[in-house]
């Protein structure tokens, strides 16, 4: 599904120049549970930002699903960055004056969706919030905020979904409430999740670590065969 071919990116400033990935070969199958590891610098957020066509590599082809998408003109690669993936931070990134279910209709507005109410609903019932489709973010836990976040990732029906430090800001039980739900998406609906940490006991949840250093892949580990999920 994802493939990188010696990808390279570089960002240059006045005062420096840096290489943010060095030369990195990758691929990840559909279905995949992966976890991107490495301290600040490393390369694992810009490896995440150049999957979720936030950002371009300098040198190299990335392809999804078979079609180089590094290069594509901006409005295309907006439109495949809103239909193909979905994205979970650290923060939540929940607007404080909208309900949970005015959330996760978000980016089905953005995309001229009908119906948006009842595909949010959906979203919010299958991360266990139905009851709560109502109540502001103040109104909500820290677990069940990311949980939002999550439903609102999911409404898109994505391919994949990106997740930055998914459990940073949450106590380790609901931290790990929530990377067992993105377990769950991976056997039950075949979605490929790539988390980016720098937790040990977060990758510990995945099935395929890389680690990273200094802009290249120094270990790659657990690479089990995937079982086909119908979609």
């Amino acid at each position: 599904m994802i493939r990188f071919d010696h990808v390279s990116k570089t960002y240059v400033t006045e005062a420096d120049t840096v290489h943010a990935l060095r030369d990195v070969t990758l691929e990840i199958a559909g279905g995949e549970f992966v976890a991107i590891m490495g301290q600040s610098g490393s390369g694992k957020s810009t490896m995440m930002n150049i999957i979720g066509c936030l950002d371009r590599p300098t040198s190299g082809s990335y392809s999804l699903e078979g079609h180089d998408v590094g290069r594509l003109p901006d409005a295309v690669r907006a439109k495949l960055r809103g239909r193909a993936f979905g994205f979970i931070f650290q923060s939540y990134n929940l607007l404080p004056r909208l309900s949970a279910i005015e959330q996760v209709e978000l980016p089905l507005i953005y995309q001229r969706v009908p119906n948006r109410r009842a595909l949010a609903a959906e979203a919010l019932a299958r991360v266990g919030l139905a009851d709560r489709a109502h109540h502001g973010p103040t109104q909500l836990s820290g677990g069940q905020q990311q949980r939002v976040a999550i439903a609102r990732s999911l409404v898109v029906n994505p391919r994949v979904i990106l997740a930055d430090e998914p459990t940073g800001a949450l106590d380790t039980k609901t931290g790990g409430e929530v990377m067992t739900l993105l377990s769950k998406l991976v056997d039950e609906q075949g979605i490929t999740v790539v988390v980016v940490t720098h937790e040990q006991s977060v990758a510990d949840y995945t099935r395929r670590a890389l680690r990273m250093r200094d802009g290249t892949i120094i270990e790659d580990t657990g690479r089990p065969a995937l079982r086909t999920v119908n979609r």
